[in-house]
């Protein structure tokens, strides 16, 4: 298979190429095929989310195993009607106060969905992306699109084309470019079914957030058996297991400070020591610690700025990948707004290696 690369000018979709580019790939997506598409979070690989099939080559490209559900992206309200059974008050609110945006719901499906979409389970992820791209794809193709992100299964997720290309070149029919996404990081994913609503994945769109909207939600507790075995399916997109993962070791430095700052020296020191090829994900503040010591570095932008940190996130790793680091140190920001996000993305990204 040859992916055809479909360009979106910078000018936007105003332009007659892009309106083009934008109707070829929905027309593939109507025929059955798959097509990566940028989103505000990360790119998503996309199929006709009530075709089976096309559901199936998702799968079979990111080498991504049956148990963990698919993200139902919609365009419109009508839409979200053809794959939810009910939206109750709590997803309504939700609904007005964040869509479009980056915020998943679990809802209960209609019959219509296919099960591999939900892994089997009787709810489906859905969210109304922000990115006009997305939102004129989703809408040109008229089907509600299923697209997890578009990297090989438990890889690190792509933000622009290069790294969809570098993981899926060859095995899908196409890619929407329309250049590097604005978050960096995959949607919040909440649970709007149960009482208190339950947040499976934090995202841009913090807990606290959602609170202040006048839901009540709680954050979800992984039990340690989604660790140990593959599981019969996953709860909800994005928990449990090795996700978001480089290729070289990742190891996370906690603390704060000046103290956050000495103990990622110290382990620069240590595996230089030891001979391993080092990569930093160094922060602005960071800097002057690591003048004098030899590593690979990624600019990762200001420690005060989390939402620049989030956005190059998934970058910085692929870039200290493709420089052959053996080892990559990453200091840990503070649990607390977008920092929630960038943690729990780092931590699957560093288990079980």
């Amino acid at each position: 298979m040859k992916t055809l690369r479909l360009t979106v000018p910078p000018s936007g979709l105003d332009s007659g190429p892009a309106l083009e580019a934008v109707q070829r790939a929905a027309a593939i997506l109507r025929a059955g095929g798959t097509v990566a598409f940028p989103t505000e979070t990360v790119y998503g690989l996309g199929a006709n989310a009530l075709d089976d099939q096309a559901v199936a080559k998702i799968f079979a490209a990111k080498q991504r195993p049956s148990w963990d559900p698919l993200i139902v992206h919609v365009s419109d309200t009508e839409m979200l009607q053809r794959v939810a059974a009910e939206v109750p008050p709590a997803a309504q609110r939700l609904a007005e106060r964040f869509w479009p945006g980056p915020l998943t719901l679990l809802l209960r499906k209609k019959d219509l969905v296919p099960d591999a979409v939900t892994a089997g389970r009787p709810k489906v992820g859905v969210r109304m992306p922000q990115h006009p791209v997305a939102r004129a794809l989703v809408r040109a193709a008229a089907v509600p699109i299923a697209a997890p992100s578009a990297n090989r299964f438990g890889r690190t997720s792509p933000t622009c084309a290069a790294h969809v290309l570098e993981d899926l070149d060859g095995r899908i029919d196409a890619i929407l470019d329309a250049g590097e996404t604005w978050h960096g990081l995959e949607s919040t994913v909440l649970d709007a079914c149960e009482t208190p609503c339950v947040l499976y994945r934090p995202g841009i769109i913090s807990l606290d957030q959602i609170r202040a909207a006048g839901v009540e939600a709680i954050a979800f507790q992984e039990p340690a058996k989604l660790h140990e075995v593959p599981p019969e399916s996953l709860p909800s997109p994005g928990v449990g297991l090795r996700h978001y993962a480089p290729r070289a070791t990742l190891v996370l430095i906690e603390g704060q400070g000046e103290t956050q700052a000495l103990a990622l020296e110290q382990a620069l020191r240590q595996a230089t020591a030891e001979g391993r090829k080092a990569g930093l994900m160094l922060p602005d503040d960071f800097a002057p610690h690591m003048a004098t010591l030899e590593a690979v570095v990624f600019a990762w932008g200001c420690w005060q700025r989390p939402e620049e940190l989030a956005r190059r996130l998934f970058a910085g790793l692929r870039f200290l990948d493709h420089a052959g680091a053996e080892v990559i140190l990453c200091p840990v920001p503070a649990a607390e707004g977008i920092g929630i996000a960038i943690r729990d993305r780092l931590r699957k990204a560093a288990s079980g290696k």
